[in-house]
């Protein structure tokens, strides 16, 4: 009990920043009008510093093997998890048209970015556990934007172009200049070339900043879409279940016997405790599904990840073998 208070001690910044996002937009400090700018400068801007920040030099996705895991189980996992919240939503009665893809699309996809990384920092620092995140967010943001689009629309197309988005090509540079050795870790004598180190500062500057940014805001959107409609219990218990114990419970039994890297086996030990993402409320909008069933599967499991998550990162670590 002691390690998990500590645990929810330094994941607390998280879910204040969150509170405090809320809180001003309640008050009307914060506005509405200003979120699309702010969001869209994370996600074009910082955020793909970041990623690139935090790939480069990184040895754990030098190994072509490693990243192959980590873009395979980053698809894989949130496939298994839709599947497993249809099935849940059937047995909860839903039907299509009542927000069945909606639920299964929601409930089926952990939080994969913002929360994600600085529990991630905190949890595993300095083993490349950050880095190996991105690369599994890679296959994660794929499944969405294939599988995940084909669920909630009904429709057999995949938009593709989704995918030539700031975090994903942040990616597949950082992953690039690595492999070529231009990443400013390697001497020149070994054939490398080096990213300049005022570029790489600038970038690291530029990056800091973007999840404490997007979490604020994350906050405030949240508040906004609190009470859009009356709360439903097979929403609310049923996501909180698929999300923080059945889909938690598969990703630490794969971290556990899947031959991964230790450093993709600790982003699945912190994945399997996030709540759910909010990408799923944007589809939801755009592809004719009940966004109102994906806010209250966001805000219940946000709420109680805040009891979980310190005891699934406990117990998933040790139970993994760390």
């Amino acid at each position: 009990m002691e390690a998990a208070i500590e645990v929810l001690r330094q994941m607390l910044p998280v879910y204040l920043l969150i509170a405090v996002g809320a809180f001003l937009r309640r008050v009307g400090i914060t506005k509405r009008e200003n979120d699309d700018g702010i969001l869209h400068l994370v996600f074009t801007v910082m955020y793909p510093c970041f990623i690139i920040d935090k790939i480069l030099g990184n040895e754990s996705v030098r190994d072509v093997s490693a990243v192959a895991w980590g873009i395979g189980l980053g698809f894989s996992i949130p496939v298994i998890g839709m599947a497993l919240a249809w099935l849940v939503a059937s047995l909860l009665r839903y039907e299509h048209g009542t927000g069945k893809r909606t639920f299964a699309l929601t409930a089926g996809i952990q939080n994969f970015g913002y929360t994600a990384i600085p529990v991630v920092e905190l949890m595993w620092a300095g083993s490349g556990a950050l880095a190996m995140l991105f690369v599994h967010n890679l296959g994660v943001e794929i499944a969405i934007w294939s599988v995940g689009v084909m669920l909630i629309s009904g429709r057999k197309e995949i938009p593709w172009r989704h995918l030539l988005n700031g975090p994903l090509v942040a990616v597949v540079l950082g992953l690039i200049l690595v492999a070529l050795n231009w990443d400013g870790m390697r001497e020149a004598a070994d054939g490398g070339e080096p990213v300049p180190g005022v570029l790489r500062r600038t970038m690291s500057w530029l990056g800091a900043g973007a999840f404490p940014v997007a979490i604020f805001t994350t906050g405030a959107v949240m508040m906004d879409l609190i009470g859009k409609e009356r709360p439903s219990w097979r929403a609310t218990l049923g996501g909180v279940g698929v999300r923080l114990a059945l889909i938690p419970a598969v990703m630490l039994v794969m971290a556990r016997f899947l031959p991964s890297p230790d450093e993709l086996k600790q982003v699945l030990i912190v994945q399997s405790a996030m709540p759910a993402a909010m990408t799923p409320i944007l589809l939801a909008k755009l592809y004719g599904g009940r966004p109102a069933v994906a806010v209250e599967i966001v805000v219940a499991t946000t709420v109680v990840s805040m009891v979980t998550l310190p005891f699934v990162l406990l117990w998933g670590r040790v139970f993994v073998g760390f």
